[in-house]
Parts: C-alpha cells; sequence; structure tokens
C-alpha cells in the first residue's frame, strides 16, 4: 500500500437548528409520528410556493464564518431526480451561487483542510426498507416519512486534501465541534443531524492526477467513517493491482459486513439537469443577517479552547478536547472550576471527575442534573483535604446525582466521612486482613506489592470506602515490614 496515495473529501449534511423547515412554517423535529409536521410546500403539491426562512440563512452564515468561508450573494436552484423520498421529484439547493465558498479547517495537529462551499439545501424525506435485511434490494415494500422533507440543510464539500482515514475523521469531529459551538446544529449523527459522505480514490505515489473516485454514502458515525475509507481504499488497491478498473460509482458502507456495496453509477452534476429556482429570488446578505451572525458566535472556537485548556490549565490534549468540543461539559467544568475558591483543588483533578458525572447522568446534560457544579467542587475539595475518601466521594456523587444537595450534607448523615490513620478501629481491621489472607501477607512481606490488593479490598469493604485506600496501603507495608 505504500506504493498508493489515498485521496479523500467529505461532504458533511448538517441539518440546522431551526424551530421550522426551510421554505415552510411546518415544524423542524426529530421522532415525531411518521407524516405529522408535512404541508403542501414540503411535499410539492401544485400551487404551493416556497418562502425562505430567515433563521436558517443566519445559522448558515454562522457555519460559513466559522470555517472562513467568503460569504457572498447566492441563488436557489433546482436539482432535479427522482426518488420516492423527494415527493415534488427536484431538492432546492445551491449550485453555482452558494452562499459560501473558499474556506478552511485546521485539524489539532496543524494540517489544514480546504472546505470548498458550504451551502444552503432542503432535506429530503426519509425511506424505510420493509425486509428481513432493511435494505432496498431485498425490500418486499417501503414506507416513506415527509417530515424530515424540507428540513434545512447545510452541505459542506471539502477539498480531497486529506490523506488518511485518521485525518477524516479528525476532520469529521472538529466539525461537528464547531456546528454544536456555533449553535447552527445540535449535531446528532445517531439522529442524522450530522451525516458524512466521503469521497475516496487512490493513485500511485507522486503522480497528480486524482484516480477515480467513489462516494461513500451517509456515515453517521466517526468509527463507521474510518473503517469505510480504510475498506475502500484496499478495495480500489487491490482491484487496480490485479489489473481491474475503478467504476466511479456511489457505494454503500455495511456496518456488520465491515465493506462496502455499490449501489448505483456515479451522477455528474448535468445527471441532476440544474436550473435557477423560479420561485425564489437571489439571497443577498443584509447588514441585519451579518449582525445577527456575529453577536451569535461563541468567543472561542472548540480548537481554540481546548488549545487554552492545555496551555493555561494544564489538562492533557485529550480531556481537554473531550471538554472543548462538548460545549455543556466545557462550560460545566469552567463553573465548577470558578467555585473551587482556593481550597487546593487543581484544574486537572477536577477535570477528572467530569467523566464521573457523565457517566452517571446517563442521557442528560451536566447542566440538566442534579449536581450543580458548585457542589461537584465541593466534592472534590472535601477528596482533596481528606475529609472523604476517594472511593466514598464517589459514592457522594452518585447521591448527588440521585437527589441533588450539599455533599458536606450527604457525608454527614451517611456516616461517610474519612477514617484516619490514627483512628481507633484502623489498625485492628488491618491486622483483621492480615490473618484474613495469610498467604497474601507473605507474599508483600517477600517484596510482591501486587498481592497488597486484597488486603487493602478487605479494610476497604470493612470501612465502606471510608478509609484511604493511600493511607491503608501505607500502613500495610508499615505493619508487614
Amino acid at each position: 500500500m505504500s506504493e498508493w496515495e489515498t485521496v479523500i473529501g467529505l461532504e458533511v449534511h448538517s441539518e440546522l437548528a431551526t424551530k421550522t423547515k426551510l421554505f415552510c412554517g411546518c415544524r423542524n423535529a426529530f421522532g415525531d409520528e411518521p407524516n405529522v409536521n408535512i404541508c403542501p410546500t414540503c411535499i410539492g403539491l401544485p400551487g404551493a410556493l416556497p418562502v425562505l426562512n430567515e433563521q436558517a440563512v443566519e445559522l448558515a452564515m454562522r457555519i460559513g464564518a466559522a470555517l472562513h468561508c467568503d460569504i457572498r450573494p447566492s441563488e436557489f436552484a433546482r436539482k432535479n431526480y427522482f426518488y420516492p423520498d423527494q415527493a415534488k421529484d427536484y431538492q432546492i439547493s445551491q449550485y453555482d451561487l452558494p452562499l459560501n465558498a473558499e474556506g478552511w479547517l485546521d485539524l489539532p495537529d496543524g494540517f489544514r483542510v480546504g472546505v470548498t462551499r458550504a451551502h444552503m439545501e432542503e432535506d429530503t424525506g426519509k425511506l424505510t426498507h420493509v425486509g428481513a435485511s432493511g435494505r432496498i434490494n431485498a425490500a418486499e415494500h417501503a414506507l416513506v416519512d415527509y417530515n424530515r422533507s424540507g428540513v434545512p440543510l447545510v452541505e459542506i464539500v471539502s477539498e480531497p486534501d486529506m490523506r488518511t482515514s485518521a485525518q477524516a475523521r479528525a476532520y469529521a469531529s472538529e466539525l461537528r465541534g464547531i456546528l454544536i459551538a456555533t449553535g447552527a446544529s445540535d449535531g446528532r449523527m445517531e439522529e442524522g443531524s450530522m451525516r458524512v459522505d466521503a469521497n475516496v480514490s487512490v493513485r500511485p505515489v507522486g503522480s497528480h492526477e486524482f484516480g477515480t473516485r467513489c462516494e461513500i454514502k451517509n456515515l453517521n458515525s466517526f468509527s463507521s467513517l474510518g473503517r469505510a475509507i480504510d475498506y475502500e481504499v484496499g478495495r480500489q488497491i487491490a482491484l487496480l493491482e490485479s489489473g481491474g478498473v475503478v467504476d466511479q460509482e456511489t457505494r454503500h458502507w455495511d456496518e456488520s459486513a465491515g465493506r462496502t456495496e455499490a449501489l448505483r453509477s456515479k451522477e455528474e452534476a448535468n445527471d441532476y439537469r440544474y436550473f435557477p429556482e423560479p420561485d425564489l429570488v437571489p439571497l443577498l446578505v443584509t447588514e441585519k443577517l451579518w449582525e445577527a451572525a456575529r453577536n451569535a458566535m461563541p468567543t472561542e472556537l472548540p480548537i481554540e479552547r481546548a488549545a487554552r485548556f492545555e496551555r493555561e490549565l494544564g489538562l492533557n490534549a485529550d480531556r481537554a478536547r473531550e471538554l472543548a468540543f462538548n460545549a455543556e461539559r466545557g462550560d460545566y467544568f469552567e463553573r465548577a472550576l470558578a467555585a473551587v475558591h482556593g481550597d487546593g483543588v487543581d484544574a486537572v483533578e477536577l477535570s477528572n471527575w467530569i467523566p464521573q458525572v457523565v457517566e452517571r447522568i446517563g442521557d442528560l446534560s451536566p447542566a440538566e442534573s442534579k449536581v450543580s457544579p458548585e457542589s461537584l467542587a465541593a466534592l472534590v475539595g472535601m477528596v482533596k483535604a481528606s475529609e472523604v475518601s476517594r472511593d466514598a466521594g464517589r459514592e457522594v456523587l452518585s447521591l448527588l446525582v440521585q437527589e441533588g444537595g450539599d455533599p458536606r450534607a450527604i457525608v454527614a448523615r451517611e456516616g461517610l466521612g474519612a477514617i484516619s490513620a490514627t483512628e481507633d478501629g484502623l489498625g485492628e481491621l488491618i491486622d483483621q486482613a492480615i490473618a484474613a489472607d495469610p498467604t497474601a501477607a507473605e507474599q508483600v512481606r517477600a517484596g510482591n506489592m501486587r498481592a497488597i490488593g486484597p488486603l487493602v479490598g478487605y479494610v476497604m469493604r470493612e470501612t465502606k470506602g471510608r478509609a484511604d485506600g493511600g493511607e491503608v496501603t501505607r500502613l500495610i507495608r508499615e505493619r508487614l515490614g
């Protein structure tokens, strides 16, 4: 494979977080009963006319600004094709005059990916193929839900600058963070709010001409994106090295089988017979829209916030990105940090508790949970001051998730205060642990520190986590010489 170079470009479709659809007043919502959010306009009945959603334009401009695009006068066009999920047999999109063009996105390692365009269009309906496989080729019949038809989209088209699946995943991850941070989209890939198509080709190393590309459609997770690209690269190389020819086509990623499969030959732009949408005038960017977009932009984009967390707070790169690219978690962390009040807790220590909060609250965002940033800061401060052991602190956190309130009150009520090394009974428990497992005790005496685990575990169980594990370990080693 070292004799071949991979060329990757991504097309990312992002649904915009508007209340209504792009050209009508129907509700824009995920998960409603099928075909309840529809009207003559979004299902293309004769005589129905589109009216452009101003909020959608402003959200699209935020995306363009965050991607350093040139935001310019634009024009909507009709993209003509027949498919059951597009009721009027054409899709209103932007073709030769997109709203956003010629931008870029920098990856964490500094690699820059060009953005060709980020244009507006309406989404299609959703088909459900009924059959054993759920695929069209084995379907007994298909059902169509037009609730999604007409939902506003921005399609973000990259330059073919990426060379590895890792770069493609990093680009998609960075882009998702931007969509969420700007408030343009919720970025929920599992709900289809963000969908990725990957254009993949290979060429001999040193060649400047592109190979024949294949488009892998509707990848809905970063893992699937990486696996699909890697498989497709291997497939194309094997085909070329065996004397075959790569056909330009659209392919489907079969997650369970771990391979791409041909869907149809790839259409070109002229196949869609684009022409200007006759029912919509050209779109001019007004100063009012510009001001609204500027005022709504975050002070920091996720990549800038992650860099600050690393530079100023000392977080490692993974934890910094984890918090920065989830705006709600990042905001929660910074509020908790502001509430520490000089009790010796540092940012790194506090950040290590955020995943434990997330694990316990499930589908809720930290802001929606009963654990306030202030109560988390207080709990971490108590652990730092050895007022409560780390294990007992985790138990307190679980109770905070259930009932909220003051962690100090919970510690007092549940009797979870830390047991000190000098407290009566701790030495006796250590003697009991040694007596209960003499084999482990002898191994520790012989220098095998891995054997100390059962002894420490005995004391921690008996104290219900109130003893400090590190201190118990020290006392056992001391007792065993």
